[in-house]
């Protein structure tokens, strides 16, 4: 009704159709934990390309598998990832001019590299600072200017809070009371360590992924920083074998809606391998053997390299070419770059391991290497799981994760038939788009989904304890394994 009614005539009211348009989610955002020789430890770094690992963490390493796992994943198809560098707990680089103090963003002698010019204007107490890189030939090649800063921390360029928040390179930090600065060429940052160089298979290395203490400020660092990250969808460490551990990282990621790729280890006898066990395995995928590519680091020689990167570029690629209901497995899941596999499959021992939930890596004629498995870790056909494939329980995540966001208008609304129904119609939307882009089996809407939440769904007592249940069921597609060919030789037909 109108605010008011209170001269003669007609009035116009807009009424709000109740409809919140459903977006679903991105599906293959991975995220990577490793070692590498740069960058920060504090925090999940955010990357769009691998020219963006290459500048924040330091390009390829051959000590470090992340490198190259982020390397492929972005040549297979992959656009975005976030990075946890697991480290050495070594202190960064620095260099301090007068009261300020230049201090590397991450641990590491990569800071070594670096140097600033610091240029006073005047008596102003405003000042210029550039960061510099020694080249090969020792020629200074500028990598970020800062202009018109200040040490008063009052000053709206303060040099803290213009240098910490816009550089990759440094952080500053002023002592207290300090307004001493003068005009300095080419202090370079020292002190900086690399520590030890961390493997997958170390138990140092395990306790950077999932560290067991907290630090100063009560946060866990790790792998926990993505806990601080609004959304990711694949987990990739690559090179970690164990299954103990991976187990672990399958219930991480089951806590938080995520898909954990794992590697399996690089033997020659399959039949050692074994997929994540328990029952948040249904949140993880094994894939064997090690693939062989070029390293550019070796000009271009073979070397074996752990899968996980591949798959994560596969999985992806399918995502935005099919849909998170497809299969990442199968002629179009190509591994891009492969050259060979470390141990060339049969089909006897690649029936071997998908009986086992672990997906193997083949290579075919004309169709060259290719994912040929599509189970999660609890496929094995005797546990009987209804999480049995990879792109079931994935689409069920992305349902979960998309309606989890998109229903949040909900809480403090009336619990009552007129919440409901904008329940059931914005949910049903949502899932009837989904069933147009082929998500769902079934020829109708009715066959392939359904959305209940009315008084048989939440009770009178569920209203009183503020609690509304929506109940949701979609029939999904399960991908195809064996293809029957049922031969048979036609007879004779005797005339009569």
């Amino acid at each position: 009704m109108p605010n008011e009614l209170s001269f003669p005539g007609v009035y116009i009211e807009e009424i709000p159709s109740g409809v919140r348009t459903i977006t679903g989610v991105a599906t293959s955002i991975a995220a990577f934990a490793g070692w590498a020789p740069r960058g920060p430890v504090d925090q999940a770094g955010h990357i769009f390309s691998w020219g963006d690992y290459d500048r924040l963490f330091g390009g390829l390493n051959r000590d470090s598998w992340m490198s190259y796992a982020v390397s492929h994943f972005f040549a297979g198809g992959g656009r975005e990832a976030y990075i946890i560098r697991i480290a050495d707990a070594t202190d960064p680089a620095s260099v301090a001019v007068g009261d300020l103090t230049l201090t590397a963003t991450g641990p590491g002698s990569w800071a070594e590299e670096y140097g600033v010019d610091v240029e006073v204007v005047g008596d102003s107490g405003r000042f210029g600072l550039t960061v510099f890189r020694l080249g090969g030939d020792g020629d200074r090649l500028v990598a970020e200017v800062f202009q018109n800063l200040s040490l008063d921390p009052l000053d709206q360029r303060f040099v803290r809070s213009v240098v910490n928040e816009e550089s990759e390179i440094v952080n500053a930090d002023v002592a207290e009371g300090g307004g001493d600065i003068e005009s300095t060429a080419g202090a370079m940052l020292t002190g900086g360590d690399d520590g030890t160089i961390l493997k997958p298979g170390d138990a140092e290395f395990w306790a950077g992924v999932l560290p067991a203490d907290a630090d100063d400020d009560g946060r866990l660092g790790g792998i926990n920083h993505l806990d601080r990250v609004d959304l990711w969808n694949l987990l990739c460490v690559p090179g970690l074998t164990d299954t103990e551990n991976l187990a672990t990282l399958a219930t991480f990621c089951r806590d938080r809606r995520g898909f954990l790729i794992a590697d399996g280890e690089d033997t020659l006898n399959e039949a050692t391998v074994q997929p994540v066990g328990g029952g948040d395995g249904i949140n993880a995928a094994l894939y064997y053997p090690w693939v062989r590519l070029a390293d550019p680091l070796q000009q271009g020689r073979l070397r074996a390299f752990p899968p996980s990167g591949l798959i994560a570029g596969v999985y992806a690629k399918t995502d935005t070419l099919r849909g998170v209901w497809k299969a990442p497995a199968g002629i179009d899941a190509s591994l891009t770059g492969v050259r060979s596999l470390t141990n060339a499959l049969t089909d006897p021992e690649s029936g071997g391991l998908n009986k086992r939930a672990v997906n193997a890596l083949r290579i075919f004629p004309v169709y060259g290497p290719v994912v040929w498995g599509a189970r999660t870790c609890r496929g094995n056909d005797v546990i009987g799981s209804e999480w049995k494939y990879v792109p079931i329980r994935r689409t069920a995540l992305f349902i979960e994760e998309t309606l989890r966001r998109s229903l949040t208008w909900v809480v403090f609304e009336p619990n009552d038939e007129p919440l409901w129904a904008q329940i059931r119609l914005n949910v049903g939307a949502f899932l009837h788009d989904q069933f147009r882009k082929g998500a769902f089996q079934g020829t109708s809407p009715r066959e392939a989904y359904f959305v209940k939440c009315d008084r048989e769904t939440t009770t009178q007592n569920d209203r009183n304890l503020g609690i509304v249940n929506i109940v949701i069921g979609f029939a999904p597609l399960k991908p195809v394994e064996f293809v029957v060919l049922r031969l048979q030789q036609m007879t004779g037909q005797v005339e009569v």
